[in-house]
């Protein structure tokens, strides 16, 4: 049996990070994808307007296994006129798609509440949709330090 010389290992082991490394990128590139393909889904195809949709979430997460999210949207809640549902996704997890909020206008206000759990550092998306078709949109960068749902 051949003996490993220092230099085989090093050039191993730059190999297996660099395969490591590019495979992390494509798997984040592919979860951005399919985080836009949501959006897109939710919306028809239309594009949603900046603004109106406000998201708290702290801006470093010590844990990413449980992220406080807040997210509510400034327009009217009467039986005309009300956001119907609010869509979170995090561009970065293994599967983008975190929640979906179905309001009515008895909730008096569009705003919602929950924990996340977020894979790496990335932008959460909120979309609001109204009752007349309209989208409204915002999104937020939080860093995550250590945990995740994705290791």
């Amino acid at each position: 049996m051949r003996q490993l010389s220092r230099r085989d290992a090093l050039a191993l082991g730059a190999s297996g990070a660099a395969l490591t490394i590019t495979g992390w990128s494509t798997s984040a590139s592919a979860a951005a994808k399919e985080a836009a393909e949501q959006i897109a889904k939710f919306t028809g195809g239309k594009t949603a307007e900046k603004g109106k949709v406000t998201i708290e979430l702290p801006e470093i997460a010590e844990n990413g296994n449980t992220v406080p999210l807040s997210v509510s949207v400034d327009a009217p809640m009467t039986a005309d006129n009300y956001v119907s549902e609010i869509l979170l996704v995090a561009e970065g997890n293994p599967n983008p798609g975190v929640a979906t909020f179905h309001l009515s206008p008895l909730a008096g206000k569009a705003e919602a509440s929950t924990r996340i759990r977020l894979a790496t550092t990335q932008n959460i998306i909120a979309v609001a949709k109204t009752s007349k078709g309209e989208f409204f949109t915002n999104q937020k960068l939080v860093k995550v330090t250590i945990g995740g749902c994705g290791g």
